[in-house]
């Protein structure tokens, strides 16, 4: 099966494409991770980061999918590796301690971002940047028990 290719800007305006426009928003956003294990990432995400399940139970008490969110427009679909591989073509589901994103929440102060990386630690998670101040601001680093990363940082302007 042959695959479109994205096609360069220059390509794209010559057909006559025009930016979006800067007042386009979309209403929902969902980024979907490959996860080994159902139950264990489903009670890491709700009880360290304290995510809401979103969707109808299926009968491991789960949602189907497996749908969290993170607030009013973000949503994190876990998804098995295998049915992750289905979804994304020809290309290769990263292997574990590869990483291709790092997932950024903010909390109001240090000491929230303390508690919450050691909140996450406790639930399983792997810390890998102590909480601390950095030259671009104050933050920590855990990797989730699928070895995704999330960056917890003190909000600011």
């Amino acid at each position: 099966k042959r695959q479109r290719r994205a096609a360069p800007i220059s390509v794209a305006r010559r057909r006559g494409l025009k930016a979006m426009s800067e007042s386009q928003r979309y209403s929902s956003v969902a980024v979907a991770l490959p996860i080994a294990d159902r139950r264990r990432s489903y009670d890491f995400y709700t009880v360290a980061l304290g995510l809401e399940p979103v969707g109808t139970a299926g009968s491991d008490g789960i949602p189907e999918p497996l749908m969290l969110r993170v607030n009013d427009g973000l949503r994190l679909v876990l998804v098995p590796t295998g049915g992750f591989g289905s979804v994304i073509g020809e290309h290769e589901v990263a292997g574990e301690r590869v990483a291709e994103c790092l997932t950024r929440i903010e909390q109001e102060s240090q000491t929230a971002v303390r508690a919450l990386v050691d909140r996450a630690h406790a639930a399983g998670a792997r810390v890998v940047g102590e909480p601390g101040q950095r030259p671009w601001g104050f933050e920590g680093t855990f990797a989730d028990p699928d070895g995704h990363l999330w960056v917890v940082a003190e909000a600011g302007d």
